[in-house]
């Protein structure tokens, strides 16, 4: 029955529906009814939509880097350092407020405390996301994305050389049982998860990949290169800003030194964005150039090649 509800445009996305029938508010032929119910020809659904509770969210006029707006989306460019959406711990200063401030109009959409929100970049992830403005776009962006429609790209400095110019990683990933504030790889109870890259610039210390994700898991590409021994460089959680340098030279050590002092944060930036419109059909594509600290950093690499290989 939940799946029949969510692809009768009523309005409400899947997760939203499932709730409603947990609370007992959708009735089949008058009687209560569970989502696992299979409906047959002619069977009258009713659902009670009561009214959302008032938004505890204020907007904040704070700056957006808007790629793209239409009165069904928007596309923006998230630096580093923003959190997506209020959750714990934070409470202001995120994207929703920011986004509330700019088209207040979204929020009802979506998921409560998250309003527009469809996919997510962490807090120092930079680069390009999708907000739905209207609760039609908002359920077609999910289903995109949950089809794999959506493509995603991501810019990633790692540390060391992967070998093969391109390759994918194929590991589900679930909450890490010796630490529950990470993800990890797991065997059992995981979600699949599968990350494609290909190497763009071999520095033999570390290496610029391009990672495409065909899944969307938390903290994705971070677990899936930190789990081969290719940590994102400058990532704080998964060993990125930890490198064995006792074998190095002084020279190698010194540059190590001068990475992580530029880059205060995992050095992973989504790059390009491409989808069709969901309401209008129209082909969408966007790119984001690689931000300040992240070309710094390959400037470092770029040099150190260069007088390696005079």
């Amino acid at each position: 029955m939940d799946r029949w509800l969510a692809k009768a445009r009523i309005g409400l996305s899947r997760n939203r529906i499932q709730t409603l029938i947990d609370a007992d508010r959708v009735q089949v032929n008058g009687r209560i009814a569970k989502q696992s119910l299979k409906l047959k020809e002619g069977d009258a659904v009713r659902v009670e939509v009561p009214p959302r509770r008032a938004s505890r969210l204020v907007a904040e006029d704070a700056p957006l880097v808007i790629r793209h707006e239409d009165e069904h989306l928007i596309i923006v460019d998230k630096p580093a350092g923003m959190v997506v959406h209020p959750g714990a711990g934070v409470s202001t200063g995120t994207l929703v407020h920011a986004l509330l401030h700019h088209a207040p109009g979204i929020v009802g959409v979506g998921g409560e405390g998250r309003p527009g929100i469809v996919h997510r970049l962490d807090k120092e992830t930079s680069g390009l996301l999708v907000v739905a403005k209207t609760e039609d776009t908002y359920q077609a962006l999910v289903e995109m994305l949950r089809r794999r429609t959506v493509r995603r790209v991501y810019r990633a400095i790692v540390w060391g050389d992967p070998g093969p110019s391109e390759g994918y990683m194929d590991m589900p990933i679930g909450r890490d049982p010796r630490e529950r504030t990470r993800m990890a790889v797991v065997r059992n109870g995981g979600k699949p998860a599968l990350t494609r890259w290909t190497v763009l610039e071999r520095f033999g210390l570390a290496s610029l990949l391009e990672a495409r994700l065909e899944t969307g898991r938390t903290h994705q590409i971070r677990v899936h290169f930190a789990a081969v021994k290719h940590p994102v460089v400058g990532d704080p959680l998964y060993g990125g800003r930890v490198r064995k340098t006792l074998s190095l030279r002084q020279a190698e050590r010194s540059l190590i030194v001068a990475l992580l002092r530029t880059l205060r944060r995992q050095a992973l930036h989504a790059a390009e964005l491409e989808l069709a419109h969901p309401i209008t059909g129209e082909l969408l594509h966007f790119e984001s150039a690689i931000p300040e600290d992240m070309a710094r950093a390959l400037a470092l690499l770029q040099a150190h090649t260069a007088d390696r290989n005079p």
